[in-house]
């Protein structure tokens, strides 16, 4: 059965193919109220694009001539065909999505980070979690055990197998099961699975209910690591490279404003995210640098080749990063 990422990236290259003799090719824009360039943004309604929407709000994007509309998709698996079709100006995605779209050709580029990891263990944004009473003590226990993750061959099984491969165990041997996010609590404390990698604020939601981190998989794959960042297809970068500017200054500005703002970040979670106001208050933010740790992307793209994540193919990190 073929993964869905991979069906949605394959279709995302067929909308390029057959685009011809659409009204609007892929890539346009529209012009909105007094002049501003009408742009819609396709992301993940999670803390991660915290920034965005904190820099709509500021008038970042409005100060540049962007009348800014952020839509909300599942995942890369969405987001990467919207992008490529012109249903999204730019994507929110993680770099392992984009690396696998970049190895089948899918024409998209970055433009843009879009959220890291602290850097510090026992203090990230994501980790891999457990029962309180698990037996599981360290990474090197997770081998042999079934852990989930929300993408079966992408950024957390890379991670996950990272951090068991550092402390000693066989990351061959752990069983992973595909699991969203928001669900992971409820099914490690049913015993679903023996351990879950698992985000903010699902993270919260776990240790809430007595369970450990055992490993800072962000952490232990590389140093202040690229997580995800802001892509938009080659023919825009093509033919609006005006817009394409204008939007990476906007969203740098609003990346550097939600990293030196924290509680200005947990306030406007609460406008585009379901997100207990409790759990807002002590949720563990991401940072929001400016500067894409390239070294990170290429140490991922490395395990992800190790891992068979991107089949026989190598990403072309030269034509994917700005």
């Amino acid at each position: 059965m073929a993964r869905p990422f991979a069906v949605a990236v394959t279709a995302a290259a067929l909308l390029v193919a057959t685009a011809c003799g659409d009204s609007e090719s892929p890539g346009s824009t529209t012009t909105g109220e007094e002049g501003s360039t009408t742009v819609t943004v396709g992301v993940i309604p999670i803390v991660d694009v915290a920034p965005i929407y904190l820099g709509k709000e500021k008038g970042f994007f409005a100060s540049r001539g962007i009348d800014l509309t952020m839509e909300s998709g599942q995942g890369g698996a969405a987001i990467v065909p919207g992008v490529v079709s012109g249903q999204f100006q730019f994507g929110f995605s993680n770099v392992t999505s984009l690396m696998i779209a970049q190895t089948k050709k899918v024409p998209i580029k970055i433009v843009a980070n879009g959220v890291a990891s602290t850097g510090q263990a026992g203090a990230d944004f994501g980790g891999v979690t457990v029962k309180g009473d698990s037996p599981i003590q360290s990474a090197k226990d997770l081998a042999g055990k079934k852990v989930a993750v929300n993408t079966l061959q992408n950024i957390g099984d890379t991670t996950v197998r990272e951090s068991v491969r550092k402390a000693g165990g066989d990351p061959k041997s752990i069983q992973f099961t595909e699991i969203a996010f928001a669900q992971m609590p409820a099914a490690l404390a049913a015993g679903q699975v023996d351990a879950a990698w698992v985000v903010e604020p699902s993270l919260s939601a776990i240790k809430a209910q007595g369970g450990r981190v055992v490993a800072w998989n962000y952490v232990d794959a590389a140093p202040n690591l690229t997580v995800a960042t802001y892509f938009a297809s080659t023919k825009l970068i093509q033919d609006d490279p005006d817009l394409v500017k204008r939007f990476t200054e906007a969203i740098n500005e609003s990346l550097a404003y939600a990293d030196a703002h924290p509680d200005e970040v947990r306030e406007v979670l609460g406008t585009y995210t379901k997100i207990d106001p409790e759990v807002v208050e002590t949720l563990t933010l991401p940072k929001w640098p400016t500067e894409i740790n390239k070294a990170s992307i290429e140490t991922l793209a490395q395990l992800g080749k190790g891992d068979g994540v991107f089949g026989d193919a190598t990403p072309d990190l030269s034509k994917l990063l700005p």
